[in-house]
């Protein structure tokens, strides 16, 4: 595997890097591919298996869910720019795409696979329980702001003043 040519102040910069030593960096930029897709590249399939997270180092790409009922109805969920990932959930869960990701403009990501970090396990295991601890912390921070974009849908029931005994 050739070594990442993105610097370590990019991984520096995501949450999913964060609290880790220069030495664990270099050690996953061993690990990372790097991938570079045209404009309006289907870059993961909703319904097909994804076994990275990805890592926008510079464009930008749409979640796109398309409907369980009518395959012709699809929404964008939301749009990711540099910085952000995808992929997470299908690290934890081993389920296929839950939404599509589609390249906006030239994307250029970085991936990291269930194999690597496997493989960083087995070499470091304090960088590799860092990864999943900032990994879950990242899917619940993105639980979090669907939980509150669910509370604001105006098609919602209510109960009311909020009660203490909940």
């Amino acid at each position: 595997m050739s070594e990442c040519t993105v610097a370590n102040e990019f991984l520096c910069k995501h949450s999913m890097f964060g609290g880790l030593q220069d030495d664990e960096l270099l050690l996953i930029k061993s690990y990372l591919q790097e991938h570079t897709y045209p404009q309006n590249t289907v870059i993961l399939q909703q319904g097909q298996s994804n076994n990275s997270v990805h890592f926008i180092v510079e464009g930008e790409v749409a979640i796109v869910r398309q409907a369980e009922t009518s395959k012709k109805q699809s929404r964008i969920i939301t749009t990711l720019h540099k910085g952000d990932s995808f992929g997470e959930m299908e690290l934890i869960d081993i389920q296929s795409c839950a939404a599509s990701v589609i390249s906006l403009t030239e994307t250029h990501i970085i991936t990291l696979s269930n194999k690597d970090l496997y493989q960083i396990s087995l070499q470091n295991l304090k960088t590799y329980t860092m990864l999943i601890l900032n990994l879950a912390r990242d899917i619940s921070r993105r639980l979090r702001s669907a939980d509150e974009m669910l509370a604001l849908s105006k098609n919602r029931s209510t109960l009311g003043p909020a009660s203490s005994s909940l």
